[in-house]
């Protein structure tokens, strides 16, 4: 089912609700760019590959070419969000229970971002959205076991998959480049980083921006009261949610990007450049298999794995602990926060 611009600014301006919706819809994206597409480029900003501004700015451009190439071909990342959970049939109470799902986002992450914890959005969302679904059907049947499966495996994947092949990567990047001179190795590994920062924005974009389209066109046809099984993703929607997540990650990134890139592990060049490649290859594994992933997750324990086969000890382990510990508690706590937003939301409207 498509949806055109026209079509869209029309019953936006006839909802005031969805009018709402939107908001805190563009809101969540914005939030999303603030706080975890900086993660992206963490590592190429750390290492001194690329000044902030210019990295912010490509991270931009290859966030927009993810979300419209990746979507294109292959939208069933969005597909698996929007199918997760069941708000009911009455659009007005789905409507305010998404509405409460998507404040309990922004509450959330905004609380990561004041603490510097690279938490994910994407677990966020699918927490708040979860509770949200848990408090107007009064249990977990509005919860949908084999889309929500995929979470898991996603979990699993992201970390797993996000740590070894990180430690495989420098492994094989500092075989190949052993008794190299060291000068040329950096000069060489400065321009690599740069394509793999861009290589990460893309990534973040195909799979980030797909989960944020999904509750777009979820709010859409609730507020029409209509059920779509399958949608087709407007250009002018990829467009909207890359330009959003842009402005994002250049109002807020460098909090996150100091956590990641600088306190977590300080890299080099070339170990940059590995656990870039390494949290590439996961995502795009991912993506191609239409199972939603966080991309702070795979970057950051890919990150992990870098500096755990140069050296344990390379690792600070107490911001591991409390990124983990965030990541534990993202989805009872966001969650618990979408039941209750929601049971306020619907008392209150």
């Amino acid at each position: 089912m498509a949806v055109s611009l026209v079509d869209f600014l029309y019953y936006l301006v006839s909802s005031k609700l969805l009018a709402f919706t939107v908001l805190l819809t563009l809101g969540v994206v914005l939030v999303n760019g603030w706080t975890d597409a900086p993660n992206a480029i963490a590592t190429c900003i750390s290492t001194g590959s690329m000044p902030p501004r210019a990295a912010i700015t490509m991270a931009a451009v290859f966030n927009f070419l993810g979300v419209v190439i990746m979507t294109a071909l292959n939208s069933t990342v969005a597909q698996t969000i929007y199918k997760m959970v069941d708000f009911g049939e009455e659009s007005h109470i789905a409507l305010i229970a998404q509405c409460a799902a998507l404040f309990a986002i922004v509450l959330w992450a905004t609380a990561a971002w004041w603490f510097a914890i690279p938490t994910s959005e994407s677990h966020a969302l699918i927490a708040g959205i979860t509770g949200a679904a848990i408090a107007v059907q009064g249990g977990i049947s509005g919860i949908n076991p084999a889309e929500w499966v995929k979470v898991l495996y996603g979990l699993g994947l992201s970390a797993t998959m996000g740590f070894s092949l990180g430690w495989l990567a420098l492994k094989v990047v500092e075989r190949i480049f052993s008794g190299c001179d060291q000068q040329e190795v950096s000069r060489v590994f400065k321009k690599a980083q740069i394509l793999g920062g861009a290589g990460m924005a893309f990534m973040h974009g195909a799979q980030d921006g797909q989960k944020f389209i999904a509750i777009f066109m979820l709010g859409f046809f609730l507020a029409q009261g209509q059920n779509a099984t399958q949608f087709h993703v407007p250009l002018w929607l990829m467009i909207l949610c890359s330009v959003v997540m842009a402005l994002g990650t250049s109002i807020g990134g460098m909090r996150i990007i100091k956590s990641v890139g600088m306190d977590m592990v300080r890299l080099d060049k070339p170990q940059g450049f590995a656990a870039d490649l390494a949290a590439i290859v996961c995502l795009l594994m991912a993506s191609i298999a239409g199972i939603p992933v966080s991309t702070t997750h795979t970057k950051t324990t890919a990150i992990m794995g870098v500096g755990a086969a140069n050296r344990l000890s390379s690792v600070n382990w107490r911001i591991v602990r409390h990124m983990v510990l965030a990541w534990i508690l993202t989805f009872p706590g966001c969650g618990l926060i979408g039941y209750f937003m929601a049971k306020l939301f619907l008392a209150a409207f």
